[in-house]
């Protein structure tokens, strides 16, 4: 089920996902490399090279599948798993790609505004 518009924006809205409702700091399991090409728009392309984040994704979950049907980033959400991620080799690393429990992952804020003010506040 893709999300629908909102009626009052006619756009998507921007969906705020947080480990709970104190928002712990958590990581997207990925990768720094660097891309040779144009960023930006066609209209004003920015020439490369450019640093670009690519993070690793798994198939989502319930909480997520609403609004993003075909995946999700792999989620690290303790120290222990970014010393994983960042220093294991693959074998030790690939278990880290797998959804979050549902329980585990809660939607803190939803609408138009691109900003999580609450979280700024």
């Amino acid at each position: 089920m893709r999300s629908s518009r909102n009626p009052e924006t006619k756009r998507k809205d921007v969906v705020w996902f947080a480990l709970n409702d104190d928002r712990p700091l958590f990581a997207f399991g990925g990768i720094w490399t660097e891309f040779r090409g144009d960023r930006g728009t066609k209209s004003k392309p920015i020439p490369g090279p450019h640093l670009v984040y690519g993070f690793l994704t798994t198939s989502p979950n319930a909480v997520v599948e609403p609004i993003h049907p075909k995946a999700m980033p792999a989620i690290l959400t303790t120290q222990e798993e970014c010393d994983v991620w960042m220093r294991a080799p693959w074998d030790g690393v690939k278990a880290l790609q797998r959804p979050l429990q549902d329980a585990d992952l809660v939607i803190v804020a939803r609408g138009a505004d691109k900003e999580d003010r609450a979280a700024a506040a």
